[in-house]
């Protein structure tokens, strides 16, 4: 069979089977009278077996020894074509990430679309510095697309950074909460973290939910985080997480003002002064427990807590009990600032 022929049936160029002569890969097994290039049956089946061989991404050498070398294994060779395609599949992924990131922002001309990618750059940038810069810069007439912030954010480890980066997604809008819920079920913990800590800062409802959602998270770290940034919004579902704080020592004393900020309407304080009580009196309560939950109570507005103030200056233990005379005396002179006018001016 002449090469033009060979070229017909089997797909493969006339330039490409010399090509095959010249490297050796393939050389016809006959010659016509005229001299042309004539191809035997083995010869077309080699033919297939090096496209079969190139279409797994072998090089034409790689094919060639394949074919030739009987003790030739393909194991490693394989093994290295599945990373090497894995490799080109992550960077095609990764550009068409940004590509979409970049079409998401509708820029309206070319300078619109190296400012965002100049800033996407500079997101990945190694310098803190730059990162910092194109986090405070990303709102703007052309903002960075919120995945990309919401990316970056989670990745962050430098806490300057990942402070104006949680500042540029509480601007960005209300899209950034759901995309951080993801983070909240990430396997490492300091990406739940970053995820709490940046869902705090965003005031939209969505975040609010989710918030509320992550009070039953697995992660004692989130719990508690989220139930700061919810007593801070005025939501009760955080009080027992609030008190178990100021139990453990766990930023208690972030999670007192919260309770007090809350206890500030009235159909919460009595809940409040009520599960601190329910904590004071239990059994197994450290003393220097319940000195963090006497003085948690001394904040909470009511007659409940009062009374119960007054029984704990009688408390057998006596740091209690000092506590508690203590804060009751500043909580009386508060409730009587005409009183404590009147004496000072004595």
């Amino acid at each position: 069979m002449l090469i033009g022929e060979v070229a017909q049936q089997s797909g493969v160029s006339a330039r490409m089977l010399r090509h095959y002569d010249s490297l050796g890969l393939v050389r016809p097994t006959g010659r016509t009278e005229a001299g042309y290039r004539e191809y035997s049956s083995e010869d077309i089946r080699r033919i297939f077996h090096i496209e079969s061989l190139r279409s797994l991404g072998l090089s034409l050498r790689d094919a060639g020894r394949a074919l030739d070398d009987p003790g030739f294994t393909p194991s490693q060779l394989v093994d290295d074509l599945i990373g090497q395609t894995r490799e080109r599949i992550a960077t095609e992924r990764e550009l068409l990430t940004r590509l979409g990131r970049i079409g998401a922002t509708e820029p309206a001309g070319w300078e619109d679309v190296l400012r965002i990618v100049a800033l996407l750059q500079a997101l990945g940038s190694q310098s803190a510095g730059k990162r910092q810069r194109a986090a405070l810069s990303s709102v703007g007439e052309v903002p960075v697309p919120v995945e990309a912030l919401v990316e970056a954010v989670l990745s962050e480890t430098d806490p300057s950074v990942a402070g104006a980066l949680r500042w540029a997604l509480a601007q960005s809008g209300d899209g950034g909460s759901a995309l951080l819920a993801e983070g909240l079920g990430s396997p490492v913990a300091e990406v739940r973290k970053r995820a709490v800590q940046s869902i705090a800062e965003m005031p939209d409802g969505t975040a609010t939910a989710l918030l509320r959602d992550a009070l039953t998270n697995p992660d004692v770290v989130v719990r508690r985080c989220a139930a700061l940034a919810l007593g801070a919004r005025g939501g009760a579902d955080a009080v027992p997480t609030l008190i178990d704080m100021v139990v453990e020592e766990a930023n208690d004393v972030d999670a007192a003002d919260a309770l007090s900020a809350l206890a500030s309407d009235p159909s919460l304080a009595e809940e409040i002064a009520t599960g601190l009580i329910g904590c004071l009196a239990h059994d197994t309560a450290a003393s220097s427990a319940r000195r963090r939950l006497t003085q948690a109570l001394a904040d909470i507005p009511g007659s409940t807590a009062s009374r119960a103030l007054a029984d704990l200056t009688h408390d057998e233990d006596r740091a209690v009990a000092l506590t508690a005379t203590y804060v009751l005396g500043l909580r009386n002179a508060r409730q009587r600032p005409g009183l404590v006018s009147r004496r000072g001016s004595k």
